[in-house]
């Protein structure tokens, strides 16, 4: 029986997947993004609860799932996770349960086992460029790329997730590109739902609490009026 390193739980969210869900925050990530607000869950931390643990705490909340919910493993980057996933997700499926996982795809890990036991990917997709995804996260898109080509592969349905940081996504350059690269690596019949998350600093105190630079201390907020004008005029590109 694994345990894992958790950073915390959200036990009815709405925004984490489809219905009311319990999101399982797990600590560890391998990328540094500029814009992260959850920096305190880099590092591992603690290994705080086992598989069976979380099993017997999700099971009570099971009732206000309904037909539409379910339990999202999210971070951190829930793959650095791997092997407790795989304890774990086997035994929240013989509970009935829908899951989700949200993640960049970057880790060396056990991917396909893990994605048989996934009904929805909630993808973060940073940047489309190897160049800026690089620049942005200290990771390398090609990870990401390997995942996608997995994911394909076992024909697994996506939410896809864009971060508009202010000088860097509110262009029409860059939304006519990152049309196309979805087109380009994603099946369209795959994708539930695009959304767009506008930047924000709701998690600029922890760098100062935790004593860490913070990359993008002068980066003015994205509008979440103009973050929606820039979804419509996206839509335009990737529709046609």
């Amino acid at each position: 029986m694994m345990r894992a390193s958790i950073a915390s739980i959200e036990s009815f969210s709405t925004v984490d997947g489809p219905g009311i869900r319990s999101t399982i925050f797990l600590n560890c990530c391998s990328l540094r993004c500029k814009y992260c607000h959850n920096p305190e869950m880099w590092a591992m931390g603690k290994m705080n609860m086992s598989s069976d643990e979380l099993v017997a705490k999700i099971r009570h909340f099971k009732p206000y799932y309904g037909t539409m919910g379910g339990v999202t493993f999210s971070g951190g980057e829930p793959l650095m996770q791997g092997d407790f996933l795989l304890d774990v997700m086997p035994k929240l499926k013989r509970e009935g349960l829908h899951l989700a996982l949200d993640t960049a795809g970057i880790a060396h890990t056990n991917i396909a086992a893990i994605l048989e036991y996934t009904d929805l990917i909630i993808f973060d997709i940073k940047d489309i460029t190897k160049e800026r995804f690089y620049a942005l996260t200290g990771g390398d898109i090609e990870d990401s790329w390997a995942f996608i080509a997995i994911a394909n592969r076992l024909n697994k349905k996506f939410w896809l997730r864009q971060v508009i940081v202010p000088t860097i996504h509110d262009n029409s350059a860059f939304l006519k590109d990152l049309a196309l690269y979805i087109k380009d690596h994603f099946p369209k019949e795959n994708i539930l739902k695009i959304e767009f998350l506008p930047y924000h600093k709701l998690g600029s105190e922890k760098y100062t609490t935790l004593n860490i630079p913070n990359p993008y201390h002068d980066m003015p907020e994205m509008d979440p009026l103009k973050c929606e004008q820039l979804y419509r005029e996206f839509l335009k590109y990737y529709n046609s």
